[in-house]
């Protein structure tokens, strides 16, 4: 079978990329490896100049123009890590870059694409106006397309992540990698299974885009929504990626959006380094069908760490909640002195770290001459949170839990 990029392809890629992008480390990852159960590697991708693994692919795509197109200028299209990908390079290389991004991209990625000096133009709700609006570009104003990954040097690029990987950890398996477009796992592909003909491969998009999935299977799932895995938000799949994972990887899994979040937040504080969400996607599968992989050599890239700060807290506070050490209790009380100290004294006594506190009185639902006391506390564990609740009503308190996530 000929397919549209080859082992040699990607042999010649590694070589352009020599010394201009990071040969980044794939390390064995023992803490996620006791949470899940598999044998865990880590390919730090999130360590390139611009935080994501796209600098590969565009940098031999850039390589690969005459200078008579280096002379026109490129365009790009990109939610992102494409984008700060090609204007630092075509920076490097004095190229004239244009990118357009989707409106509602995170502003960091915006602000970051702009610092390598591109000209960004913002547009549409989504990739898939942004690519019409570069396609627009190009050919109004004479641009070259560099596509973010149905494009053979793009995907031979991206090719050497896999390359490097299965030197720094030959025993491999399995590598479970983000598909959102596909130029990734497609170069991955590649090369894992001219190295190692029997290694499976396994895609992860999110359940809001199941492209690649409703590709492969012939289904039409429908593709949108918020995602964490922005990066990899992506309706239409390419061509030439398609064929390529059609023919080479095992299988694409969808996973949802509670899981990602998990998986982000582990990156952050077992692992201590940032995944955005989509890089986090190998890790949320892992998560999702542990049993699928147990007792593997896996591998997984982060394959961009490019997360607004604030998503980050988001994410963190989100899962203190999810694990019960972050709860809520409501107590209906008579207002009068004294009694918020009674219940803050306890809480202490019980080793409940208060956090916050909502006094209501005016509230139809209490009683004229009651009150309604909110307090948000940190407790050691799960276990903790429920020896807290049970000894407040042993006290004699009038105390629930509040689930916030369920509405209160």
């Amino acid at each position: 079978m000929t397919l549209p990029v080859s082992p040699a392809d990607i042999a010649a890629a590694r070589h352009l990329l020599t010394g201009a992008v990071l040969r980044t480390p794939t390390l064995p990852a023992p803490r996620l490896s006791a949470i899940t159960g598999a044998h865990v590697f880590v390919k730090y991708e999130n360590l390139q100049v611009t935080a994501s693994f796209k600098e590969r692919g565009a940098l031999v795509k850039l390589a690969s123009l005459s200078a008579e197109e280096r002379g026109r200028g490129v365009v790009a299209m990109s939610a992102g890590n494409h984008a700060q990908a090609v204007a630092y390079h075509a920076a490097r290389l004095g190229i004239r870059a244009t990118i357009v991004m989707p409106q509602h991209t995170p502003i960091v990625k915006v602000a970051a694409t702009r610092a390598h000096g591109a000209r960004v133009v913002l547009h549409g709700e989504g990739v898939a106006e942004a690519s019409e609006e570069a396609d627009r570009l190009a050919r109004a104003e004479g641009l070259v397309w560099v596509h973010p990954f149905d494009d053979a040097h793009v995907i031979a690029g991206q090719g050497s992540v896999a390359a490097e990987m299965l030197e720094d950890a030959p025993d491999l398996d399995t590598l479970v990698v983000p598909v959102g477009g596909g130029g990734l796992i497609s170069g991955m592909a590649v090369a894992a299974k001219a190295l190692k003909p029997e290694i499976e491969i396994v895609g992860v998009e999110t359940m809001l885009f199941p492209a690649m999935w409703n590709a492969l299977r012939q289904r039409n799932l429908p593709c949108g929504g918020a995602t964490l895995a922005e990066g990899i938000a992506v309706k239409n799949v390419g061509s030439l990626t398609r064929e390529i994972v059609s023919a080479l990887v095992a299988d694409v899994v969808l996973i949802d959006e509670p899981t990602f979040e998990r998986a982000v937040n582990i990156f952050l504080t077992q692992q201590k380094t940032l995944a955005e969400g989509a890089g986090a996607a190998g890790l949320a599968a892992l998560l999702a069908e542990p049993d699928r992989y147990r007792g593997r050599n896996v591998g997984l890239v982060v394959s961009g760490g490019n997360i607004d700060p604030r998503i980050v807290a988001s994410i963190m506070l989100r899962e203190l909640e999810r694990e019960e050490r972050i709860v809520s209790f409501r107590f209906s009380m008579l207002d009068r002195p004294g009694e918020l100290g009674i219940i803050s004294t306890l809480l202490g006594r019980l080793g409940a770290n208060i956090l916050e506190v909502e006094h209501k009185r005016h509230f139809l639902d209490v009683h004229a001459k009651g009150a309604r006391l909110d307090v948000t506390v940190e407790t050691r564990d799960r276990q903790h949170a429920e020896e807290v609740h049970r000894a407040l009503l042993t006290e004699g308190m009038d105390v629930v839990r509040v689930d916030w996530q369920a509405g209160g």
